[in-house]
């Protein structure tokens, strides 16, 4: 089952990919691995069901990913802030020349 947060409702249509277990003898097992858990009606393995079986069975494997997902988003939202910090900063210098200009 995967666990999904107030305002996150919405699947990512990648968890409904359906897998190409021919790509690696990794995922040949894990498709192979997850079809027998899980046994979908239509016979192909998506994202999801793989999803699934990892958090039943290996969440800690998710719970890495997750958190060095978050680890990079967080990152990634500080240098955002910093930088548009820099461009206010930058637009405020630019409408004191302005406004002197116009005087």
């Amino acid at each position: 089952m995967i666990i999904r947060g107030a305002h996150m409702s919405d699947k990512s249509p990648l968890l409904e990919s359906i897998v190409d277990k021919q790509e690696s003898d990794l995922k040949l097992w894990l498709v192979d691995y997850v079809g027998n858990k899980t046994e979908p009606e239509d016979g192909n393995v998506t994202v999801e069901n793989i999803v699934e079986v990892m958090a039943e069975e290996f969440p800690e494997f998710l719970m890495a990913i997750a958190e060095e997902n978050w680890i990079r988003g967080y990152h990634q939202a500080l240098t955002d802030v910093e930088m548009g910090e820099n461009l206010a900063e930058e637009q405020k210098e630019l409408n004191k020349v302005d406004a002197s200009i116009s005087e």
